[in-house]
């Protein structure tokens, strides 16, 4: 049996960005987040210590997402990072650290980062 948590359009405002101006002004965000991680034995215990806790993950992605970066592939790499780190039990990870209209010549909705493991 296969078992995923997933967090989909987590939003954050943030500073990342090349450009001096992105750091300045900031821009809107959008992560998401699929874990495959063996949560049967909480079926039977009913108890959170058995799974993975929703509000744990936000938190790791909202401080990561705290910290003004230049590249997004920076940003993307230490929510991958602290996910692992954190929850040993995890055996793939699929993440997705979007940047809503990002400053390009043209228009474009969002630029996508994808890690997956």
């Amino acid at each position: 049996m296969n078992t995923y948590i997933e967090l989909n359009n987590m939003s954050f405002y943030a500073y990342h960005g090349v450009l001096p101006q992105e750091t300045i002004t900031g821009n809107k965000f959008e992560v998401n987040l699929k874990l495959k991680y063996d949560f049967t034995d909480s079926f039977d215990t009913d108890d959170v210590r058995d799974t993975i806790s929703y509000a744990d993950v936000y938190d790791i992605v909202k401080r990561e997402m705290q910290i003004p970066s230049k590249l997004l592939e920076h940003v993307a790499g230490r929510i991958f990072n602290s996910l692992k780190e954190e929850f040993e039990g995890i055996t793939i990870i699929e993440l997705r650290v979007s940047k809503l209209n990002p400053p390009v010549n043209g228009e474009v909705a969002k630029a996508d980062i994808i890690i997956t493991e």
